[in-house]
């Protein structure tokens, strides 16, 4: 058992703030969360885990809890719009990278529970709207919370984040994506790639591949913001089966579409104000082509447990030493991934060449995994790569 530390006080149910408050809880800090919802629910389809994420779950002690059932591919693939492969990389193999996809709903599921095992109070249809680096959070209903750390994890438009004027850049990158959960049957995908993760690229467009269980697949389809042909509430499905003629039947089982996101670059003049914190997208949102949105919020909520509660420090000194030991590896991601997401403007035959060069340098593989096996503070080391006996 930890000693008794303070009190905190965090804005925003999702993947960092339920980390945050169960590391925290799990830290002795006596934790209340704020959830602007009804209930904690997850939004989106599908999520991928790498070692990063997946040592985050392993100190919660709920691992197991979200990687029973889920999914390892051999490869990570990128083909064109004919089904042709462009290049591969080799995972949860030896030598390799561990990387496993699960269901969105099953890895938030884990960390409420983690929480609330913790003692963390849930309060919901609870509105964050400003906070004071004093230690002050402001709610929409005209009250306020006093605590020694109060953490904004609010998502992108977080109100949090603005009321204390950190906000350096808050970029739409012109892309737009739709992400979609369905069962998996036979015939979606050549049947010899059908476990893989695979990234099918043209022109514009963009369709990620992505088994979730035995039973579910979860589909993202990426389009630039001014391509109005290729969205709507149902999926224009003449027009994707042009572009990708390869997985036509794939493309003829997708139908309405809930939403369409606009991917957006975020970052900060500092990550904090006094004793305020800001983590996952109000922080450092960035594009998810490299599936490391989650694992980043995951990483970056445990860091800033561990420093607050292991460093010996006053919580303004200790949310600077957090901000030092996290941002670099976070920051890197980041930029890679705006990176890779600049090659959907670059034309069909340029793109295969800078993809096929790009497979054959090391440092581009070694810069492409930094962050996801990079393992955040106060965490042992992760187990052996690939799938668990």
């Amino acid at each position: 058992m930890h000693a008794a530390q303070g009190h905190a006080e965090i804005a925003g149910g999702g993947i960092g703030g339920l980390t945050a408050a169960a590391a925290l809880a799990r830290r002795g800090w006596t934790v209340r969360l704020h959830e602007a919802n009804t209930s904690i629910r997850a939004f989106g389809a599908g999520i991928y885990l790498w070692d990063n994420g997946l040592a985050v779950l392993r100190e919660l002690g709920v691992e197991e809890m979200v990687t029973t059932g889920a999914h390892y591919g051999t490869s990570i693939q990128s083909r064109d719009g004919n089904g042709h492969l462009i290049g591969q990389v080799p995972i949860n193999s030896s030598g390799s990278v561990r990387v496993l996809t699960v269901l969105r709903e099953r890895l938030i599921s884990a960390l409420h529970h983690a929480a609330v095992e913790s003692g963390v109070e849930i309060v919901t249809g609870s509105v964050a709207v400003a906070a004071e680096p004093e230690g002050v959070l402001r709610l929409a209903n005209g009250t306020t919370a006093k605590a020694d750390l109060i953490i904004a994890a609010d998502g992108v438009g977080s109100q949090v984040r603005e009321s204390l004027g950190l906000l350096r850049r808050r970029q739409a990158l012109g892309q737009r994506c739709a992400r979609l959960l369905l069962p998996r049957t036979d015939g979606d995908v050549p049947r010899e790639i059908e476990d893989d993760y695979i990234e099918y690229m043209s022109g514009q467009r963009f369709l990620l591949y992505t088994p979730s269980s035995t039973e579910d697949l979860y589909i993202a389809l990426v389009c630039s913001a001014s391509d109005m042909q290729a969205m709507g509430g149902y999926l224009p499905q003449d027009e994707w089966s042009r572009s990708f003629p390869g997985i036509e039947s794939l493309i003829r089982r997708l139908g309405p579409i809930p939403r369409w996101d606009d991917f957006e670059w975020v970052e900060l003049s500092k990550w904090s104000s006094g004793r305020v914190a800001i983590i996952g997208d109000a922080a450092h949102a960035q594009p998810p082509y490299l599936g490391q949105g989650g694992g980043c919020a995951m990483m970056s909520a445990l860091g800033l447990a561990h420093a607050v509660s292991e460093s010996g420090r006053s919580i303004e000194s200790a949310l600077e030493l957090w901000e030092a030991t996290e941002r670099p590896v976070i920051e890197h991601t980041q930029r890679f991934s705006v990176r890779v997401s600049e090659l959907n403007d670059v034309p069909d035959d340029a793109r295969r060449e800078i993809l096929g060069v790009a497979g054959r340098l090391p440092r581009i593989g070694k810069s492409r995994e930094r962050a996801a096996t990079t393992i955040p503070s106060g965490v042992n080391a992760p187990v052996a790569v690939g799938e668990p006996a």
